[in-house]
């Protein structure tokens, strides 16, 4: 069995339905090489899973010979417009031709001797000039013996055209011709393309912003400008007010306001000073600052959320499955009910004109543009607006999850707190205060090599002690537990209760005076005996309560789960509104724990932002990270909110459900129309012409449908 050893997304110009892209991916699975292969109608792409020998010239050549092209990645917009500039000269052409054909052959005094012969030869303009691109596409399907939209509107339009002339020539018929319903057709169906593209063009208008917003050249502190592709990690450079910020870096001179909503989706700009992080493409308000780069290129935050939108906009969501089954047989039957349609008139003793009316009308009744436009592009339009709100989708398959989600885990350092916390005291009962600074300067010096959030406030707090930091011999952390470090021969431990050997009463009465408070209680001492308890305070986040009723509106139970004590924990729940919760687990529990409701046979989400929050990220049936979080939180979830604002879970939740409601609603509309439609138009009561017109407005109401996601707001006064 051939395995995956590499990726490759491949741009496709000349899509113009489901079927299409069905035909491509059927004939990219017949490659040795292909694993698996995924062609998205909405996006213009295919992403084939390869074990790295796949000949991409090859690809490309068969490609063509089905009538399509493929283009470099980097000029989709510029085949867009092409395409766009194309269409609306055939649109043209076709207008312009069809209108006195279709006058001078339903108005009798328009009409004179040879009047067929001038209709004909402007039809024929029409169908086979303005609309090659259909049988160019038809023909190419034909021979690799597959069907297509295209197959349906070529075989209608010619049979059109074929019988009108066979009649003008030989009589048959009552001399009764077609050539303006032929003409009508494609015209109406390239006016429905125009339409359909400009409105698709739309749906992209979010990450085409997000794309546009990175500047070009950046001018360093030495007064140089270069461009930004020069900028390299660890150069600093000046934003001036009013100016993008080049590149992620950190501020190390002046302060500001950041506008930051078109990256995270808050409103309200965020003040920074020196040691302060900011993001490429923001806006700086007021201040001069300068920043010395801390990522470029690919690795900055606006690139990977632009890949990870890209990504997830190519995805397929697993209601499509039925979709993509029912697309792959539609033609077929289309065309098979066209010929029955056709034989069942014939016997019935109508006239040879309405019984190929009839059939005719099945044909392009039964285009299914609306079935193939109802799933990728509502994920298209869900995501782009989630990237503007700071809410990141990775795959069509999330929103499916979001659906059944029942409960919501809630880190707490960091998600449902600031997670900038402080050290607001040091307890050590009856030990004298230079004994009591001196553990502390120790507890400060092992801390100082770890990353945690809380070992950051207690390396910081020797400043003031007069004394500095002390070469750590030997290092080891500990998840969910603490540090261990030799320091001058001697083994200090900081971290929780059980990491000790023993701890006097005292001191665990000075640790529940804290936890009373609301508090962490962190414990410090030497050679496995805690001697002083450390008092960290984290303020709870304002928007954390709102955020909590914001789920809680959305039928989601809320849990805090913390590694926390049990003490601290309830008091910050309460003050969030939360009433159930799971304190003191290891990173390992806090996955168990989330095993444990799954057992009970409910649906989780759970969301963090630390490297401890990895395996229960993973773990839950949906994992949200805080984008202020770690890459591996991020990595392991399925939703990320780029803000630190929890209120953009409760907004990412909501914009998942919106969006899957949306396109069940588009393919409820697409089966239903070629439900209802194919029937009507089997039994003459539709014509070929009100037929090309309904299927436009059929893909229409899809496009316009999924549009409205563009207005979704949430729940926080977002861009």
């Amino acid at each position: 069995m051939t395995t995956a050893a590499a990726r490759t997304d491949v741009a496709i110009d000349g899509m113009t339905c489901a079927a299409c892209a069905n035909s491509i991916q059927r004939r990219l699975d017949e490659f040795d090489a292909v694993v698996g292969a995924h062609v998205n109608f909405a996006t213009g792409r295919a992403t084939i899973s390869h074990d790295g020998s796949l000949d991409m010239s090859r690809v490309a050549t068969e490609i063509s010979a089905l009538g399509y092209s493929v283009i470099a990645a980097d000029e989709g917009d510029a085949a867009e417009r092409r395409r766009w500039a194309d269409l609306l000269v055939r649109l043209v052409v076709g207008a312009v031709l069809t209108v006195p054909a279709a006058l001078i052959s339903m108005v009798p005094a328009l009409q004179f001797g040879g009047w067929k012969w001038l209709v004909a030869v402007l039809a024929t303009v029409v169908i086979a000039g303005a609309g090659w691109p259909f049988h160019r596409a038809a023909w190419g399907n034909l021979r690799h013996r597959s069907t297509t939209m295209d197959t349906l509107v070529s075989m209608g339009s010619l049979s059109a055209l074929a019988w009108s002339l066979a009649a003008s020539a030989t009589g048959a018929g009552d001399g009764h011709v077609y050539f303006e319903t032929g003409a009508v057709i494609v015209t109406l169906i390239l006016l429905g393309k125009w339409l359909e593209l400009r409105a698709k063009r739309r749906s992209g208008d979010a990450i085409r912003a997000l794309a546009d917003l990175g500047v070009r050249t950046t001018r360093l502190v030495d007064g140089r400008e270069i461009a930004l592709a020069d900028l390299a990690v660890g150069m600093r450079f000046v934003v001036r007010p009013g100016e993008r910020i080049a590149t992620d870096g950190v501020v190390v001179e002046g302060r500001s306001a950041v506008d930051a909503s078109m990256v995270t989706g808050e409103p309200v700009p965020v003040e920074v000073g020196p040691g302060d992080d900011v993001i490429g493409a923001t806006v700086n308000a007021n201040g001069a600052l300068v920043v010395e780069a801390t990522k470029v290129g690919a690795d900055t935050a606006l690139a990977q959320i632009i890949r990870l939108v890209t990504e997830a906009q190519g995805s397929r969501a697993e209601v499509q499955r039925l979709a993509d089954r029912v697309s792959a047989v539609f033609v077929p039957l289309a065309i098979a009910t066209g010929i029955i349609t056709l034989a069942v008139w014939l016997l019935l003793g109508n006239e040879a004109g309405a019984a190929f009316s009839a059939a005719v009308a099945v044909l392009i009744i039964a285009c299914p543009c609306a079935l193939g436009l109802a799933t990728p592009l509502g994920i298209m339009v869900g995501t782009g607006r989630g990237a503007q709100l700071g809410v990141i989708i990775k795959g069509g398959e999330i929103l499916e999850d979001t659906r059944s989600v029942g409960v919501v885990l809630l880190d707490k350092t960091g998600t449902l707190t600031e997670g900038a916390v402080t050290l607001a005291g040091v307890y050590a009962g009856a030990l004298p205060g230079a004994e009591r600074d001196e553990i502390l300067r120790l507890a400060a010096s092992a801390e100082a090599l770890s990353s945690h959030p809380i070992a950051q406030a207690i390396a910081g707090s020797v400043e003031g002690l007069g004394a500095g930091l002390s070469e750590v011999e030997a290092f080891e952390t500990l998840p969910g537990s603490g540090v261990t470090a030799t320091i001058g021969g001697v083994e200090i431990r900081v971290g929780r209760r059980s990491l000790f050997d023993t701890v006097p009463g005292a001191v665990a009465e000075l640790a529940r005076s804290v936890e009373a408070a609301g508090s962490t209680a962190v414990f410090a001492g030497r050679n496995g005996s805690a001697e002083i308890v450390l008092e960290v305070a984290d303020r709870i986040k304002p928007a954390s309560a709102e955020a909590v009723a914001a789920l809680r509106r959305q039928g989601l139970a809320i849990t805090l789960l913390t590694g926390d004590n049990e003490r601290t924990a309830r008091t910050v729940a309460a003050e969030a509104g939360i009433e159930s919760v799971i304190a003191e687990v290891y990173p390992d529990g806090k996955a168990a724990a989330v095993q444990r409701l799954q057992a009970a046979g409910k649906r989780v989400a759970m969301v963090g932002d630390g490297i401890n929050d990895a395996p229960a990220l993973a773990q839950a049936d949906l994992g949200i990270a805080v984008g202020t979080g770690t890459d591996v939180a991020i990595e392991a979830s399925d939703l990320t909110v780029v803000s630190g604002d929890l209120r953009a879970v409760a907004d990412a939740i909501a914009l998942s459900r919106r969006t899957l409601s949306t396109i069940k609603g588009n393919l409820f509309w697409a089966f239903a129309y070629n439900a209802a439609a194919i029937p009507l138009a089997a039994l003459g009561i539709l014509s070929p012409m009100i037929a090309a017109g309904a299927m436009g407005v059929s893909s229409l109401f899809v496009v316009t449908n999924s549009l409205r996601l563009r207005r979704f707001r949430g729940y926080r006064q977002t861009v």
